[in-house]
């Protein structure tokens, strides 16, 4: 099998010179040839203004389509959430006991506390009545109405979250303890996933 010969190819842009300490013989043609090229393109920008923009055929676009799904909703508590998974089964009621997974962060996104371990994935979820007074009021708003599997995202005013610190769902070790109770009097974010109504 014989080898293709490779040629090598000359300079493409002929005006340059491939040393620079040498001067190139073509320089009065390489000037001719660059005003020729700039006036060239000036004459086809002067020629393209003329036409018509109005003339041409447009590509007719789709209209959008206006999402069926409210993506926010606000509640009367002053809660913001928003749906992320539906969940399947009955809707947690008022009175019901659920077991949920939560990560809470502080509203420019710093994380401050989960039950979900983000290394080993370990889980550590909390199973709290959605009556009386132990849960915080904003994040019992967040979980009625909810599913199993469901999925909610929500923003919780300081009024209705931790304004007391007996309030669950809290930590158990210290600094996570620590950190949530030092942001307590700003919004928090919960990401909330309901894994059972009981």
């Amino acid at each position: 099998m014989e080898s293709a010969s490779l040629t090598p190819l000359g300079n493409p842009f002929p005006c340059t010179s491939q040393s620079p300490r040498r001067a190139s013989p073509l320089k009065a043609t390489c000037e001719i040839s660059r005003r020729r090229a700039v006036s060239g393109m000036v004459v086809l920008g002067a020629a393209a203004s003329f036409i018509d923009p109005l003339v041409l055929p447009v590509p007719a676009q789709a209209a959008m389509p206006e999402p069926d799904v409210i993506r926010y909703r606000k509640l009367d508590s002053g809660v913001v959430l928003e749906d992320v998974v539906e969940g399947e089964g009955p809707e947690a009621q008022e009175g019901d006991l659920v077991q949920f997974n939560y990560v809470c962060r502080r509203a420019n996104g710093y994380f401050v506390h989960s039950t979900v371990d983000q290394f080993s994935g370990e889980s550590k979820p909390v199973t709290l009545p959605l009556g009386g007074e132990e849960m915080i009021r904003g994040l019992k708003d967040v979980l009625i109405g909810m599913k199993a599997g469901g999925k909610r995202r929500a923003l919780i005013p300081p009024e209705v979250g931790y304004i007391s610190e007996t309030l669950k769902p809290i930590p158990e070790e210290f600094g996570p303890r620590r950190s949530l109770l030092s942001h307590a009097k700003e919004p928090l974010v919960f990401e909330v996933q309901m894994l059972k109504v009981l």
